[in-house]
């Protein structure tokens, strides 16, 4: 099964990063390339434990649809989100946040996901000598941008409270 780990060193506290990797705004906007949105479940403010959420998004130059399940949640250590229905034959993506040992103002952004193609052997290659390569730098890209985007001081300066982040009523 194919792996990627990132490690990704941003300026803000791991409470603000984690409410930011969770913010589906943010997230729609670090994936512009792609034209990656938010069409179904959770579409719009700060994912919570149980959240669904479904992205449309073009890659390859394919139409791609994802939903992804926050399964686990420990605000602000982590959460993963895992594909409850989408292309991959398996998706899980843990993200972990961990004060940055050189610098207390920064944290240090973990992302480790395990996948599967569908399509047996098939799959699998396309998986390791395609999809691995290209979604590393996806996943990259997005963590440049919310690393830019958190280093501005409007980012920075405390976590909101995420009880009340939430714009809308989506389903729990």
């Amino acid at each position: 099964m194919p792996r990627i780990e990132l490690t990704t060193d941003v300026q803000a506290v791991p409470e603000t990063v984690f409410d930011a990797c969770l913010d589906v705004d943010m997230h729609t906007e670090s994936m512009r390339t792609s034209a990656e949105r938010a069409v179904g479940g959770v579409t719009t403010g700060r994912l919570m434990a149980g959240d669904d959420v479904t992205w449309v998004a073009t890659h390859f130059g394919l139409p791609w649809r994802m939903t992804v399940r926050i399964t686990d949640y420990r605000r602000p250590h982590g959460f993963t989100d895992e594909q409850i229905s989408g292309p991959f034959g398996r998706w899980r993506h843990e993200h972990s946040f961990t004060p940055n040992p050189a610098n207390s103002s920064a944290t240090l952004m973990r992302d480790v996901i395990d996948f599967t193609a569908p399509m047996g052997p098939v799959g699998g290659l396309v998986a390791s000598l395609v999809l691995r390569p290209y979604l590393q730098r996806l996943i990259a890209r997005r963590n440049a941008y919310l690393a830019a985007s958190l280093a501005e001081p409007r980012h920075g300066e405390g976590a909101q409270d995420p009880e009340h982040a939430r714009n809308d009523q989506g389903p729990r």
